[in-house]
């Protein structure tokens, strides 16, 4: 049983000076005003209003209580007030993709830690879903469809999986305009990807997919393209990855009527609920922020 919620039964009958005055303004039955009272006398072994079938009279230990109810709740009050008046403050722990983390992430984050003083974020950078619960992680950034593990998400935006190859390997091998001419080209794929080496395409009636045995195989997504970028041949990777390779000119967008669908990108979290000022800043500062980007559209 709440202790706290008895003192407060006990006040509003003392001030009101009946039950049921106590009962309505509590806008509880009077029963379980008479229950809660009489569980606090007998606790205390002690009366504390003489009951007559007018009136309530208050005992001198009740008039003692009454005081230091008064103080108990007061404090009560005052220490939830601070607490959620307080600025946010103590430690967020975080974890993102690693190319998406350095590019986008770690200046929010630093950004953010600039408004907000008394917080101190741990950032992971790696590229898999680590378990937050078990990892005592408050918030993940995630790219692609999620799963249905219960997960709170906020959607930041959207990114695309743009295929790319160099100036100079367009110029010596020619630019697909199919996904079907992709077959006579150079590929670069990532072990990243699972199972039969594949790319699918959005065309006019539905999917068509893109199955080689590619000449090149890497598990890092800069050294893909390094490779695309040397003219080796042609690559795939996500939007935010290859930007500052399109605005410069080193590689070329394939393919953008046959893009397939933009992947999801959200900030995942394991419960809403009582959520720490600290957590909840950082996901409206972020919400805001990843708006402005370009990059996520």
């Amino acid at each position: 049983m709440d202790r706290l919620e008895e003192l407060q039964v006990f006040l509003a009958v003392f001030e009101a000076g009946s039950m049921a005055a106590a009962a309505n303004k509590l806008r509880r039955s009077a029963s379980a005003v008479t229950r809660l009272l009489g569980s606090l006398e007998q606790r205390m072994g002690v009366r504390l209003f003489e009951r007559s079938t007018r009136s309530l009279t208050p005992t001198s230990e009740g008039m003692r209580l009454a005081g230091q109810a008064r103080q108990v709740l007061a404090q009560y009050e005052l220490a939830v007030r601070e607490h959620s008046e307080a600025p946010p403050r103590g430690l967020l722990r975080m974890t993102a993709p690693v190319v998406f983390g350095r590019r986008h992430v770690a200046p929010v984050v630093t950004r953010f830690l600039t408004r907000y003083p008394d917080i101190q974020i741990d950032l992971n950078l790696v590229d898999r879903n680590l378990d937050l619960i078990e990892n005592g992680i408050d918030l993940a950034l995630r790219i692609g469809p999620l799963d249905s593990s219960g997960l709170v998400a906020r959607k930041l935006g959207v990114v695309r999986r743009f295929t790319v190859a160099s100036p100079a390997y367009l110029e010596r091998c020619g630019e697909p305009r199919t996904p079907e001419a992709l077959a006579g080209h150079e590929l670069i794929l990532s072990t990243g990807i699972r199972g039969v080496a594949q790319w699918r395409y959005r065309v006019d009636d539905g999917e068509h997919v893109v199955r080689f045995a590619p000449r090149l195989q890497l598990n890092d997504v800069e050294a893909i393209l390094d490779a695309a970028r040397a003219g080796f041949g042609i690559a795939r990777a996500l939007s935010y990855q290859v930007a500052p390779d399109l605005q410069a000119g080193r590689l070329q967008r394939l393919l953008r009527d046959h893009e397939p669908q933009p992947l999801p990108v959200h900030l995942v979290l394991p419960s809403a609920r009582h959520m720490a000022p600290r957590l909840r800043a950082f996901v409206d500062f972020a919400v805001e922020e990843f708006a402005q980007l370009k990059l996520i559209c």
